[in-house]
């Protein structure tokens, strides 16, 4: 899965928050984004507010897919190897090895799934922002499909 700064690594999962921070660099940045790009009531003849506010809005929801996207590929990809390991277990319970490695990856699962609900804070957190300081300028499409919860 692709992200900006390199790739987004499902096995590690201290690598998939890293990447997870880079890709969410423009939402913590929405603020100053806001506030450097959206004029003033005294500035709003010098810059076209409209198209401004249209560019973040279209570049804020491909961020927000992006990032919905690759986490829903990881929790997919570390449900299989669980789906995989338990598959193992239940071939040869005794082995010692199997069973952490399956609580291993039971746990990253369960990180990976807990980090939809961060993305989704973060997510209304951002449209927040924009509609409070663009929705005099721009509004947005009704129809656009926000990323979901759930994983496929």
């Amino acid at each position: 899965m692709a992200a900006p700064g390199g790739t987004l690594n499902c096995e590690d999962f201290s690598m998939f928050q890293e990447v997870l921070k880079l890709m969410r660099t423009m939402d913590d940045r929405i603020v100053h984004a806001l506030n450097t790009t959206v004029p003033t009531v005294s500035f709003s003849d010098k810059v076209d507010a409209t198209q401004t506010c249209k560019q973040l809005y279209e570049s804020m929801m491909e961020a927000h897919l992006s990032r919905d996207k690759a986490i829903k590929s990881c929790i997919t990809h570390t449900s299989e190897v669980v789906g995989q390991l338990r598959e193992a277990r239940a071939k040869d319970g005794a082995d010692v090895a199997l069973i952490k490695q399956l609580r291993k990856e039971q746990t990253k699962l369960k990180l990976m799934q807990s980090e939809l609900n961060v993305e989704e804070v973060v997510n209304d957190r951002s449209l927040k922002v924009f509609n409070e300081r663009c929705r005099i300028h721009y509004t947005p499409p009704k129809t656009v499909i926000l990323p979901s919860k759930r994983v496929p």
